[in-house]
Formats: structure tokens, sequence, C-alpha cells
């Protein structure tokens, strides 16, 4: 695709979010009480917002003009921020996580897929030199302390020289025995075949007779392989088969992915040629145009005096510097109003961010000729443009200065007074100061002032509470969609999330908010999140996910990981201190407790109480007040036990709780598939998937990886041409496993239930309208 086609995409993709935010000003003033139609409305903006944003972000990903990126990327920052704020909507009218818009798309004759919440590219490319260093520093720590993987996983134990011969004695004696035992069996086999023929060498064949057995079976097989053909023609033609060659990656991918990566360089190289501009053209101006903006402030302002002077008889007092100094004089203000909503709809932080850049890329954009800028290179008028104004600010500082004491000259010489005002002013200043310092000292003591964040990261990584996240994306996290939500819930069905409901949800609370400075500071704040689930359903899986997609670092405080790191009370406050500390300076950051509940138990097994697992009971949601908006750490816990924990200071510790399901029958169809393409099985007739898929109702993620790395050895993979795969083979391996049983979900179901966002959602849907009117008149 050409630099004009994305420009175009761009411009259609504006006058999308035009018509969205003309709509969102209509909705937001009438006022609603029909909660369904409240829903339907939400849900609408929601998903229109969305595929702006899959729009805008593929636009900024391959867009080079260094100038409409700045701009592209503060829609797009934006329109992720009311994405997330029209969840939070839909949360709280619905009380339920999740959501289902099955009508919604077909009205808008959208599939599923397109509301795939993209990840942002930039959230990694931005700062890819910074996760490569951090990387490289991690693993030479783990290198030397000897405490890495692989440094454990290799270590070789000497093996006594006897011992050694005796070893391979035995290898060489197995090997000639095999060796033997082969040549045996084909002696053997040419002795039988000679007897064979023997015995049938007196019946003399027919020539006719076995001619024609001869073509007999090459008419069958070749009629055979021909319909074969003829089928899978036909299959084709109806569309339930893929074509030859349908999953081979074109030469036309090949070519777009090669371009695609040519015009991220060409981006790096634009941005640095308008950084170099912004510079040049600003020192350009102060040469040129300096002098002359200087003295037409002096000018300005020195009539202002007069005009003063001529009106009321005296000069009047210079604006001071917090004021805005001069600025303030010339500027004509006229307060804007805002009208109260009536709806309950909470007023949006990021409607105004979006409705600015629209109306930058209208007045700016929208009809601008650049038939000039072919290569997409900076617009050096519009640099002029805003630097003209910073260096008007600036040369208006200085000018100030002069024209403050030029007016008291004035003063001094016209009214022979001596004004006390410099001296008054010094003394304000002084005591502002003193105020200053005073609030500074009922912060937080830093206990470790005196250490720098690099031993601090160090010790966290000897210490093993800092740890490398494995390489997972999000899009591993394979399953299929759930397609009969809302006819479900109509029929007051709660339907199971599906595997990519969960998926959503992760990237909505998760991933947007770390990603994005400007998201995670603005909108509704999500400070911690529980994933609770059955083992096997890929809980670690998404926690890894959510700092390879990011570029988060990965903190460990599990039960199991901090005992007996930092003893004692100190020792506790001191570690807590340290992870913050790091966290905070190389945020992003994930802090992980796995097995949480440990940390909540409502009472500790006799076993596990050398561990003392319920270390962080008490810590947990001091910590989490002490996080602000623009602290990017966000604290996941990861449970297969919620049920063990006190449910109240549980509930309370994780913000957001997302129950992960054991796959349903679509999601193990894809797992299936995907899994056995990944590890280098081939998916043929003859393996049905679909009964693979029915008979694992119950089984995990985990197991079917388990089971095809077990089915699938290097052997076996290099059999297929020959030998294809068929389900049975998977099965046997299936048999010495445990499945998820229906009790056990739905012990989840319960528990989940008993939460505070079960509780409401139970309540709404028993009580009715009365419920809901009560919600209604607590949210307006």
């Amino acid at each position: 695709m050409s630099n004009a086609m994305y420009n175009k995409m761009w411009h259609q993709t504006q006058e999308a979010l035009n018509a969205l935010l003309d709509k969102e000003s209509q909705k937001m003033v009438e006022p609603q009480r029909n909660q369904v139609f409240i829903f339907q409305m939400l849900a609408t903006f929601y998903i229109k917002y969305v595929q702006i944003f899959r729009n805008l972000e593929n636009v900024y990903d391959q867009i080079v003009h260094p100038q409409k990126r700045i701009l592209i990327r503060k829609i797009l920052d934006a329109v992720m921020g009311r994405i997330l704020e029209l969840k939070n909507e839909m949360v709280e009218l619905e009380l339920t996580e999740f959501h289902y818009f099955d009508d919604i798309l077909q009205d808008l004759k959208l599939a599923p897929q397109q509301l795939d919440i993209p990840i942002p590219k930039y959230f990694l490319r931005e700062k890819l030199e910074v996760i490569k260093g951090r990387e490289k520093i991690l693993s030479q720590i783990l290198a030397e302390s000897g405490s890495g993987v692989s440094a454990k996983k290799y270590q070789v134990k000497p093996v006594p020289l006897e011992e050694a011969v005796k070893l391979i004695q035995i290898a060489e004696r197995a090997r000639q025995g095999r060796l033997r035992a082969m040549f045996m069996k084909q002696i053997y086999l040419q002795e039988y075949r000679a007897k064979q023929a023997r015995i049938l060498g007196e019946k003399v064949a027919d020539a006719g007779a076995a001619a024609l057995r001869i073509q007999k079976v090459w008419r069958g097989f070749h009629q055979c392989k021909r319909t074969e053909r003829e089928r899978a023609e036909e299959m084709i033609f109806l569309g339930m088969k893929p074509p030859p060659l349908f999953n081979e990656v074109s030469a036309a991918v090949i070519q777009a992915d090669r371009l695609s990566h040519l015009r991220n360089k060409v981006q790096i190289k634009r941005e640095e040629e308008y950084r170099d501009a912004l510079v040049t053209i600003k020192d350009n101006l102060k040469l040129t145009e300096g002098p002359d903006i200087k003295e037409n402030l002096q000018d300005q302002i020195r009539h202002w005096f007069i005009e003063c002077r001529n009106l009321t008889g005296t000069f009047p007092d210079y604006p001071s510097e917090e004021e805005g100094g001069s600025a303030i004089i010339f500027s004509n203000k006229t307060p804007q109003q805002e009208e109260d909503e009536m709806w309950k709809m909470s007023p949006s932080v990021f409607l105004h961010t979006m409705e600015e850049g629209n109306n930058v890329y209208k007045d700016l954009w929208k009809n601008k000729d650049e038939s000039w800028n072919f290569p997409q290179d900076y617009d050096p008028e519009l640099i002029r443009e805003d630097k003209r104004k910073e260096l008007e600010s600036e040369i208006r500082a200085q000018v100030d200065e002069l024209m403050r004491q030029e007016l008291e000259n004035l003063k001094l010489a016209v009214n022979r007074e001596k004004t006390l005002s410099p001296r008054t002013a010094k003394k304000r200043g002084g005591k502002k100061k003193d105020k200053k310092k005073g609030r500074k000292g009922k912060k937080d003591k830093d206990l470790t002032a005196d250490r720098t964040i690099e031993s601090l990261y160090k010790e966290l990584v000897e210490e093993g509470l800092l740890i490398q996240a494995l390489k997972v994306n999000l899009s591993d996290y394979i399953g299929e969609y759930s397609y009969l939500g809302t006819s479900l819930r109509q029929v007051s069905i709660e339907p199971m999330p599906s595997l990519l409901d969960v998926r959503q949800l992760v990237t909505l609370y998760g991933i947007l908010p770390l990603g994005s400075a400007a998201v995670h500071e603005k909108a509704p704040l999500v400070k911690s999140l529980l994933l609770a689930g059955p083992s096997g359903v890929g809980k670690k899986m998404l926690v890894h996910a959510i700092c390879t997609e990011t570029g988060a670092n990965l903190f460990n405080l599990s039960a199991a990981n901090i005992t007996g790191k930092y003893p004692g009370k100190n020792g506790l406050q001191m570690m807590l201190h340290v992870v913050f500390k790091v966290a905070r300076k190389l945020q992003p950051s994930v802090v992980w407790i796995g097995d949480t509940e440990k940390t909540f138990y409502k009472k500790v097994p006799q076993a596990e109480r050398k561990m003392e697992p319920k270390r962080l009971k008490k810590q947990l949601p001091k910590m989490l007040k002490l996080l602000k908006p623009d602290d990017r750490i966000l604290i996941v816990g990861t449970t297969k036990r919620p049920f063990d924990a006190e449910l109240q200071p549980f509930c309370k510790a994780y913000q957001k709780i997302i129950l992960v399901p054991r796959p349903d029958y679509a999601s193990r169809f894809v797992l299936w598939k995907e899994i056995i393409q990944r590890h280098g099985g081939l998916i043929t007739d003859t393996l049905n998937v679909s009964c693979l898929a029915k008979i694992t109702d119950g089984f995990t993620q985990g197991h079917i990886v388990q089971v095809v790395k077990e089915v699938l050895t290097e052997r076996r993979i290099r059999q297929q041409s020959h030998k294809p795969l068929t389900a049975l083979e998977f099965i046997s391996s299936l048999t010495s496993m445990n499945p998820v049983y229906q009790e056990e979900e739905d012990s989840f179901k319960d528990w989940y239930a008993k939460t505070p966002m079960g509780k409401k959602r139970a309540l709404a849907l028993t009580g009715g309208n009365k419920e809901n009117e009560k919600d209604k008149g607590k949210k307006e």
C-alpha cells in the first residue's frame, strides 16, 4: 500500500470520527430511561470507535509525514481512552465484565473478528532500544549470579572414569546385539522366501490371468485417486475446504511486509529530520525575525502605558510573571460555560482531545494541497508558525523584564515616588518557597535514597523478584468467539465467556493502559487484575503476554517466591519499597502474585505454615493506595483456587476479576488445529479434528499442548508423508489426564456470584426495574 493510500485511509477514518463525535454530542444531551436502549447505544459507539481505532493504528504505523503522525498519535490515544470509558459505562450498566454484541454486529454488517482490539505497534517500537538494553542487562545479571534458567538446567555432574567406561561398554554391547538381531531377521526372511518359492514353483501361473489381475488393481487404484481428487475439487468449490497453497505466504504479502519495514525506517529518518528542523528553523527565525518581534512588543506595551495614563491618570501595575506577564493584557478571553449533562453517562475526558484533534485535521490537513510534497517530508511553514509563537513568548519574557524596569523608571520620573512592590514581591516569593519545603517533609521517607536504580535492579534480579518474561504474544492465546451470547442472555442463561472475550479484557484493562501513558493517566484506572480459572487455561501465559506486548518489567511476588527473602517486618517493608521504586522508575511494570489465594487464606494449611503465605495480606491494599494515575504499574494475581481465600479482603485487593474458563467446543477445535500445525503436524482428511474437539470436552489448553508434544515426536513428524496422523493417536495419550469436571467449573461460577460484581448482577436480575431505578438514582 502506498503512502497516498494510507493518506486516503486516514481521511476516511477522520470523516467517520467526525460523524461519530457529532452523534456523541447529540446523545449526551438526550435523557434516557430505557436500559436496553442505553446499552444498544453505548455498544454501537464502542464498536464504531473500535473500527476507528483499528484504522488509525494502521495509519499511524505506516504514514511517514512527521507532523501528521503527531496529530494521529494524539487522536489515537484519545480514541483508546474513549473505548475504555465506554467499556466502563457498559460494565456499570450491565454489571458484568463480558458483553455480547451479536445483534448489533449483524446490523452493522461486521464480523466478530472486527471487534478485536489491536495492540498499537508503537508500544514496543518506540522503546525497542530500551527493552533490548534491559533484557541484555537482565540476562548478564542472571548469568553472573548463576540463578539463570539456563545455568540451572544444564549443570553437568562429573562421572568417575570407571563408571564412564562401563556405560560406554553397555551401550556398545546393546548396539552390537541390535545389529546381530537385524542380520538374523534378514537371514530368516531369505530362507522363508526361498521355501515359499519352492512350494509355489510347481503351480505355473497363466500369463493372461496374471496380466488381468495387475490391470484390475491398477484401474482400481487409478479410479480411487481420481474420485478423491474430484471430491476435493468439489469441496473447494463449495467453500468447505481451503484451496491448495491457501496457507502459503504469497509473493505480494512478502513484498508488502518488506515495504512496511522500509516505511518504518523512513519514519525514523523523517522524525530525525523534523527534530533537527525544529532547532534550525527556530534559530533562523531568531536571527531574521527576533529583533522585529522584540521591537513590536515594546511598542505595544509602551502604547498601553500611555493609554492607561490618559484614561486613569496613573500608570498601570505591570502583570506578574505568574499571571502571564504582558500576554494577559492583549488576550481576549471569553469564558465557556459547559451545560450539565442530563443523562447519567459520565462526562468524557477524551472527547475534548478528539474534537481538538479533529478540528486541527479539518483546518489544516483536510483540504491541504500536498502535490509538492510527494516524499511526505516535514512541512517547514507549519514549523515556522509554531516556532514564531514559541519565540514570541520567549522574547516576551525578556521584554517584560525590560519594560517592568522602564515602567518603574517612568513612575519614579513622573510621580517622584519610590514603590516598595519589588521588596514585597521578594518577601512573598520567600514565603511560598518555605511552604513547599514543608510539604516535601511530609512525603514518605525514601529508604534507599543512597542507592542507584541500577544497584536496586540488580538486587531484585539476584533475589529472583524481578524475572525475565517469556516471549509470548497475546495472539498466541488462541480461541474462538461466542456467537450466541445475546441469544442466551435473552432467555436468562448466563453464557460462559469465550477465550477471546478474556483476551479482549486483558487488552482493555492491562495492555492498552500500560502501553500508553496518556491513556493510563486519564482513562478509568485499573490498578489490579485477578485471573481466576482452573489449572492449564493460560493464566500465567496472559501475564507474560501483557509484559511482552508492552515491554513491561515482571516482578514476581508470589507467596512461594518471597519465602525467606527480606525477613521480618522491616524486611518486608524494604522489599516492597525496592520493588515499587524500581517498578516506578522503569515503568511500565507488572507485579505478578501467583497462587494469590494463599495471601488471603481463610486457614493456612499445616504444610504451608513455614512459608508464611499471608505476608502480603495487609500490605497489598496499602500498595494499591500508593499507586497514582501516572504510575504505569499493574498488579496481576492468578489463582486456581479462589474459594480458599477470605472473600472480602480478596475482592478489595483486586479491582477487576476475570474468570478464565476451560475452552468450549469452538475454541478446542481451533486449538487442536493450531497447536498440531505449530508442532510440525499436517492436518489431512484422515485426522478428524472435530472428533478430537468433541472428545476433549473439559480438557484445557495445557492438556492439549502436552498431548500434541507427546504424539508429535521428530520420528512421527518424518513419517507423516506415508502415514498421516489420526485422531486415535492423540486419544490414547489423553487417557492418563484428568479433565476439568463440570462441578469444578460450577464452583468457580458460584464463587464469582459472591464477589461484589456477581452480587450486583444477581440483585439487578432478581430485583428487576426497582433495582435498576435505584442504580440509576445513584449514578445520577
